[in-house]
């Protein structure tokens, strides 16, 4: 069996987003991320270097950094992920066949969902997490009023979380949230700025504490 997804993906700890047209920067990227304190990634695989940057990632790092995979479509991109090292496996919308590759390599999987019939239906297909996408318009409010009658599912905001928004996700029940562009941002990459990376990775930190 696997670890279990409090091990891989524990709560209140914030996941970083890398959606980036170029990660040559990976290691980089990855290391000030790590000196800022956050040490979930996820590489999505809208650029198809990702798995690349997974394995180069996880060999650099070991046990220093857990590496996921998102915007996972099928079960295709689900076991080249895992085989490149993925630790986790994150979908933008319910897609079950994915929850089910996933179940059967023993690899957690935060599902994406929407709506409360298609957070449901997430869960109670098996995603370990439901990631709600886009979360950013739904807000807080809505978290709190999908868990009013459903308190033991594990969900995730994702979309549109920032700095300002991310305590107040967390206060509202969410289990941890993802955040992208907000921390992982292309102009700061450009810019080959790491210590402002490490300095709002710190910033997150703090926020969801």
């Amino acid at each position: 069996m696997g670890k279990s997804v409090e091990h891989i993906l524990p709560p209140r700890e914030p996941i970083a987003i890398i959606r980036l047209d170029n990660l040559e920067e990976a290691l980089r990227i990855s290391q000030a991320l790590l000196e800022g304190g956050i040490t979930r990634l996820e590489f999505t695989l809208s650029n198809k270097r990702a798995p690349a940057a997974i394995e180069q990632v996880r060999r650099e790092f070991g046990d220093k950094l857990t590496v996921g995979a998102g915007t996972v479509l099928d079960v295709e991109m689900a076991q080249a992920s895992i085989q490149a090292g993925a630790q986790f496996i994150v979908t933008p919308a319910l897609l079950p066949e994915v929850i089910a590759a996933a179940r059967g390599s023993s690899i957690p999987i935060a599902c994406g969902a929407y709506t409360p019939t298609e957070i449901l239906t997430a869960w109670r297909a098996g995603a370990d997490l439901v990631k709600v996408f886009p979360a950013g318009q739904l807000g807080p409010t809505y978290l709190k009023d999908v868990l009013a009658p459903l308190p033991d599912l594990k969900l995730v905001p994702t979309g549109g979380v920032n700095l300002q928004t991310c305590g107040a996700f967390l206060a509202a029940g969410a289990y941890t949230v993802a955040v992208g562009s907000q921390l992982v941002g292309k102009d700061l990459v450009s810019r080959k700025d790491w210590s402002a990376l490490s300095d709002l990775a710190r910033q997150y930190i703090k926020a969801c504490k």
